[in-house]
């Protein structure tokens, strides 16, 4: 049985579990939500995503949602297929994994995400643009990358000299994010930029990206 991810390619939630099943190199079958009629909000779907949210995700008997523990049962059922994403063979090496993992989700994924949403989202349904809650979201954010900075200048990922799902958490909002005008908080790092330029052009990066457009 193939696995099926119940979602749309185009957003973050669903890019992180596509990322993930593409460094993995595991065939899925890839299900559209209607979200424009609210399909993820009724039945039959809410038996798979009960908050309805997208993703939801099945493998055979295995109901999930949640794009981040989504990933972390494919890189644990798959973890001796493809990359290496939670480095489960070093105590040490996962449990720093793991530190930068809830780095992304606790410091990083807030600002970013009301950044994104009000440059990119809000412009495409017709809201205002505020510029004073954008302002502040970025100076969290130039915060989080200040240490970003430090980290990297002594490896060239976030957990070590080695590619894992620490980095690869942080793709889909930063796919968005470098296209608007506010990317400068990345190039402007010299540190940041390279790690950027390095996890955006892995093939299955480039695989997921081609298909989050909003246009």
């Amino acid at each position: 049985m193939v696995i099926k991810v119940h979602g749309l390619a185009l957003t973050t939630s669903t890019a992180r579990v596509l990322l993930c099943l593409s460094e993995k190199n595991v065939d899925y079958q890839l299900l559209p939500v209607d979200v424009f009629n609210r399909a993820h909000k009724q039945q039959p779907y809410l038996s798979l995503s009960p908050f309805g949210q997208i993703p939801a995700f099945e493998d055979e008997d295995v109901k999930l949602f949640e794009s981040r523990a989504i990933s972390r049962y494919i890189a644990n059922k798959y973890k001796n297929t493809g990359t290496d994403l939670l480095r489960s063979n070093s105590l040490k090496e996962s449990a720093i994994v793991e530190t930068w993992m809830e780095v992304e989700t606790q410091q990083f994924d807030g600002p970013i995400r009301t950044i994104v949403r009000h440059l990119i989202l809000n412009p495409i349904v017709g809201k205002p643009l505020d510029e004073k809650i954008v302002e502040a979201e970025l100076q969290k954010l130039g915060k989080v990358l200040n240490v970003y900075e430090e980290r990297l200048s002594k490896s060239i990922y976030l957990a070590g000299d080695f590619y894992t799902m620490a980095d690869m958490h942080h793709l889909p909002y930063l796919i968005y994010f470098m296209k608007t005008s506010k990317a400068t908080l990345v190039t402007s790092r010299p540190h940041v930029n390279a790690w950027w330029n390095n996890i955006s052009s892995r093939p299955a990066t480039i695989e997921v990206s081609e298909r989050m457009t909003l246009a």
